[in-house]
């Protein structure tokens, strides 16, 4: 299967960003753009359901990010710099403007939406607005951390472990992983296409992914979190519009308080809960378009 069978009228780049680095994304629709933005242990693959309705009102493009997917998987260093947010964050600035896009909008879940939570701190010239999905900002999800939330999202704590330990566990059985980690959530496996299953285990499975995947959460358990802290410290905050969106059946809304820690680094935030759990692209496609797309048209002809 290609990936384009999930995104009908897309075409596939592989943007190159230097020697050993390329983004694969998806390219479609027309008007302003729109940076998408997916999480773990996904790929672009998340964003098939809404897509088509995206693609009416912009140019959607649709990124792996490093470690993930089709694109690059470097391999980590010892301070885990290369799976940085910053540095995933630089990615995708250079991979728009390689498509002729200085400043976009950007709709972003999980993993993704931390990486535009750093774009848009360090390059704020280029995000106009974002919508962020079931995240709050790293370091209070740290700081917070609770016996609930530790139960809950093993995955942190067990993914940053030092290497080769979960990339060996993960590697044994990609295909498991990817069923467990998604399939323990709220609403099972049910809501997820199989050909998206299939592109997820696809990925997986392909060389380096495991240890991107793992460099992407030690980062954020270190270098991340540094990163954070200095732009707290320094009074730095986001003054774009932002729209927090986040499931009622999730982790985030039992163990947070989304809007409150965002107003604590942003400016402009607004949000609100959904009917669904983690995955909302996939399990609340039409609740989500409802509310995000007229935020993300504000301001647009």
């Amino acid at each position: 299967m290609s990936d384009l069978d999930l995104f009908p009228g897309f075409s596939a780049r592989d943007i190159e960003l230097a020697p050993d680095i390329s983004i694969h994304a998806l390219v479609g629709g027309k008007g302003p753009p729109l940076l998408l933005l997916h999480g773990h242990p996904q790929t672009h693959a998340i964003w098939h359901r809404v897509a088509p309705a995206l693609c009416e009102r912009f140019t959607v493009v649709a990124c792996d990010l490093r470690g993930y997917g089709d694109s690059s998987k470097p391999a980590g260093d010892d301070g885990h710099a290369a799976y940085s947010k910053r540095t995933m964050a630089g990615d995708m600035l250079a991979a728009m403007r390689a498509l002729g896009f200085a400043s976009f909008r950007v709709l972003a879940h999980d993993r993704g939406a931390r990486v535009a939570h750093r774009l848009a701190a360090d390059h704020p010239q280029a995000v106009e607005r974002m919508v962020l999905l079931d995240i709050a900002p790293t370091v209070a999800m740290y700081a917070q951390t609770t016996e609930q939330f530790a139960r809950a999202y093993w995955h942190w704590f067990f993914l940053i472990q030092p290497a080769p330990l979960p990339e060996r566990l993960i590697e044994a059985d990609p295909a498991a992983y990817i069923r467990d980690v998604m399939g323990r959530r709220s609403a099972g496996l049910a809501p997820f296409d199989p050909r998206a299953l299939a592109e997820y285990t696809r990925c997986l499975a392909l060389p380096g992914a495991a240890h991107g995947l793992c460099e992407d959460y030690r980062a954020s358990g270190g270098i991340d979190l540094e990163h954070d802290r200095e732009d707290i410290a320094a009074g730095r905050r986001l003054a774009m519009p932002v729209l927090v969106l986040w499931g009622e059946q999730g982790v985030v809304h039992r163990c947070f308080e989304p809007l409150r820690e965002w107003r604590q680094v942003a400016d402009r935030v607004e949000g609100e809960t959904l009917p669904c759990g983690h995955y909302i692209p996939e399990e609340a496609p039409e609740q989500l378009l409802a509310r995000a797309l007229p935020f993300l048209a504000e301001g647009r002809a």
